[in-house]
């Protein structure tokens, strides 16, 4: 009964860091800091925490408890290898019971020995082909992590996979919104400067757009900045546009 009321507990927290986190660097932050929490009193040896989230076409976005956790994020990705990025890429759990002895990430391992850290798991967070992560955690003891603290870890990473595919689903819709947005901002621009040029060279919609079309590739500038540049010209300010980001 208790484990079921703790495990409840933490369901109901990251329910809760969803709603409250206004983007998702905010709610991997809270991730991190609760597998820490929940598998330090597990273990009884102090866990550093971190998580790597990797959506297509964007940078990795990865977050950490501690000062020695973002010391192996660093690392890891100086290697471009290690046991979450091998667990959010491969989808499965990658344990490591000693760097001291470990053979399968090279020199990698004898980085994260030099930082005093001895053992580590990597678990997969499955996301349904939203994005795909992976949860890490760190300790200074080799052999921290036994049967029932791996399983633990599983458990933790299948409770949090719902609550990040929601964030990053929300991310998504918030971050389409604010190109969209973008987008009709600069395109108002360019059809106001459209129309300047058209006035003051007595010329058609389509002549002008070629003219801002030449403009932009003789000085290599993007056509909405050429396009503001004739606004501001003109206006003495910026172009002002009317829609809710």
């Amino acid at each position: 009964m208790t484990e079921d009321i703790e495990e409840s507990l933490v369901r109901r927290e990251l329910q809760d860091l969803v709603l409250g986190s206004a983007q998702i660097e905010e709610f991997l932050d809270g991730l991190v800091k609760i597998a820490a929490r929940e598998l330090t009193g597990l273990t009884g040896q102090e866990i550093y925490s971190a998580v790597t989230l990797l959506r297509p076409k964007r940078t990795a976005t990865v977050a950490s408890s501690s000062r020695e956790a973002k010391n192996m994020d660093e690392v890891q990705y100086a290697f471009n290898d290690g046991p979450c990025l091998r667990a959010a890429r491969e989808h499965y759990t990658v344990v490591v019971e000693d760097f001291h002895t470990e053979t399968r990430f090279g020199e990698y391992a004898r980085a994260v020995e030099s930082h005093g850290l001895r053992s580590a798991i990597g678990v997969p967070i499955l996301l349904e082909g939203e994005a795909d992560a992976g949860l890490d955690l760190y300790c200074k003891e080799p052999n921290a992590f036994n049967p029932e603290a791996i399983d633990a870890a599983e458990q933790f990473a299948r409770r949090a996979s719902r609550s990040l595919q929601i964030a990053v689903r929300v991310t998504s819709l918030m971050e389409s919104r604010q190109h969209l947005t973008a987008a009709m901002e600069n395109r108002t621009t360019i059809d106001i400067a459209v129309g300047i040029i058209m006035g003051q060279n007595r010329c058609s919609q389509e002549e002008a757009v070629n003219i801002l079309k030449a403009a932009s590739s003789a000085r290599n500038v993007k056509l909405h900045a050429v396009a503001a540049a004739v606004v501001e010209q003109v206006n003495q300010s910026s172009a002002t546009t009317h829609f809710d980001a």
